[in-house]
């Protein structure tokens, strides 16, 4: 229970940065009323997601869980933003709170979504550990 408040304030905190980083015009630039507002979102999240998995293999993982968790408030229905931060917490030695990132990367991963559009890890997640 304790993990499960733990990510639920990482997420409240990324999704202030998130919403910063929206104010401060580093989202897309077009106008808002070109982008359609899934499409913004789900193009923020990737660049979030993106920038996680650069601090990742940049071994700064405080700055990559802090991205993967801004991005899963950024699109709550994205398994790989969930995936990134269950690694990123797992490095920091958070490993209960990464149990839990990793079993909503899995809960998400198992509903509507295609095969092919999900990101190799959890689609190998998926497959091993039923």
């Amino acid at each position: 229970m304790r993990a499960r408040r733990a990510v639920a304030a990482m997420l409240l905190a990324a999704g202030a940065v998130a919403a910063g980083l929206t104010a401060a015009g580093c989202g897309d630039s077009r106008p808002a009323t070109e982008a359609a507002p899934a499409e913004s979102a789900k193009l923020r999240a990737q660049a979030l997601i993106d920038s996680g998995n650069s601090a990742f293999r940049a071994t700064d993982y405080a700055t990559a869980a802090k991205r993967y968790a801004a991005a899963a408030v950024v699109s709550p229905d994205d398994p790989a933003a969930f995936y990134g931060l269950g690694m990123a917490l797992s490095k920091l030695g958070r490993d209960d709170e990464a149990r839990v990132a990793y079993a909503r990367s899995r809960e998400l991963s198992r509903g509507g979504v295609d095969r092919e559009s999900m990101p190799r890890e959890v689609r190998y997640r998926r497959t091993t550990h039923p």
